[in-house]
């Protein structure tokens, strides 16, 4: 079992925080002494904080720069499948 306090600042990683939970994309913001200010990539993007000893199952991968790029240009060109429709 891993925690938070494991992960660096300005770094992607592919986390699973439950045992038969979903894989997530998240991003390390800032760390303050206890907490790490995150975002989390799904549908949308959210952020919120986290105690630095919550709990993850796994840390399934720290993503290199080359990945990160590769998952942006698939990610923000299927956020534009959104407002082709509306912007006639």
């Amino acid at each position: 079992m891993y925690s938070y306090s494991l992960l660096e600042t300005s770094c992607h990683y592919l986390i699973q925080e439950k045992v038969e939970g979903p894989i997530s994309m998240i991003k390390v913001n800032m760390d303050s002494d206890y907490c790490m200010f995150i975002t989390r990539f799904g549908d949308t993007e959210t952020t919120e904080w986290k105690k630095k000893q919550e709990p993850i199952h796994d840390i399934l991968e720290l993503l290199s720069d080359e990945k990160v790029k590769e998952w942006q240009k698939s990610y923000y060109s299927n956020e534009d499948a959104f407002y082709e429709d509306g912007e006639e």
